[in-house]
């Protein structure tokens, strides 16, 4: 069936602050399921993990469950939207850090290590890996908590973010090749996306469909990261909630510092381009789907 046009697809920033607003329950229930924690370290999880951001990833999982026939509250889709989250916060937290990216601003507020110290925001990421697995064993189906541990396991570890994270700054004062670079992104970036959507297909028992959401992830993947390095190049602190010209005063290998800004805008509407034709078997259950692809490169840069 052919897509919808993009004036008709559905609103992707309502349709992310509605799964949002739904998957953020969860994420407090994640937090409070160990009763006996330290409330300190509560207290640092809850900081970070309720602070906002637009939710891309749970929203991703739970919407490719529902192109995938799945319903639109399955409890595996909504165990692996909330791990999912809890890794990419982990995430944030840790490249904050004095010894990673040394940022004191995150979605407009301080880093969790200024608010807290080092010690704590580092143990507070830890606990939210061993939380987004405790999830998915917990209240995924049984029939489906396995695969769904060994997609996020793979996808975030040494083969994923992790070694993204390795291989950029390995790849730091180096002029690396842009087959190099792109290595790094899906290693990174797109790891985790595409991750979200081959979870929401496992979720909806729909295995068949995983070739074609994992292409669309790979390639929303790429398209994210390439407008978030455009954005550190042309937008300012207020505007991100965050520091911009990072990259710059790093030395650190970005598609605008490769490519140019023009060019690297292009590739990225290539690449969203890419990711919605993943979809062309999809109905119009996909629509979601699409609208949040469109979505990454209307982000202003």
């Amino acid at each position: 069936m052919a897509a919808q046009s993009s004036a008709t697809l559905p609103d992707a920033a309502e349709t992310l602050k509605r799964h949002g607003k739904f998957i953020e329950r969860f994420l407090t229930a994640a937090i409070e399921r160990s009763t006996d924690a330290p409330p300190r370290l509560k207290e640092a999880m809850a900081y970070s993990l309720t602070a906002g951001g637009k939710r891309l990833r749970p929203a991703l999982v739970l919407e490719t469950c529902y192109a995938c026939g799945g319903g639109e509250e399955n409890r595996s889709a909504i165990a692996a939207a909330v791990a999912i989250e809890l890794i990419h916060t982990f995430s944030l937290i840790h490249d904050d850090l004095p010894a990673m990216d040394d940022d004191d601003l995150r979605r407009g507020r301080p880093t969790n290590h200024k608010v807290f110290g080092e010690a704590m925001a580092i143990l507070a990421g830890d606990a939210m890996v061993t939380s987004a697995f405790e999830t998915i064993a917990t209240d995924a189906d049984s029939s489906v908590a396995a695969a769904l541990v060994r997609e996020l396991a793979s996808a975030s570890g040494a083969a994923g973010m992790i070694g993204g994270q390795v291989l950029d700054i390995d790849g730091e004062q180096n002029q690396l090749s842009l087959s190099e670079l792109q290595r790094i992104h899906r290693m990174k970036t797109g790891a985790l996306l595409r991750c979200s959507v081959r979870m929401g297909a496992i979720a909806a028992r729909a295995n068949e469909r995983l070739d074609d959401v994992s292409k669309y992830g790979a390639h929303l993947g790429l398209a994210f990261q390439i407008v978030d390095d455009l954005l550190d190049v042309t937008s300012t602190p207020e505007e991100l909630g965050k520091a911009t010209q990072k990259d710059a005063d790093r030395n650190k290998n970005t598609y605008p510092r490769l490519l140019g800004i023009d060019a690297s805008r292009a590739e990225a509407h290539k690449q969203v381009g890419s990711a919605v034709a993943g979809l062309a078997a999809f109905d119009s259950k996909a629509d979601g789907l699409r609208a949040m692809a469109q979505f990454v490169v209307a982000r202003q840069f």
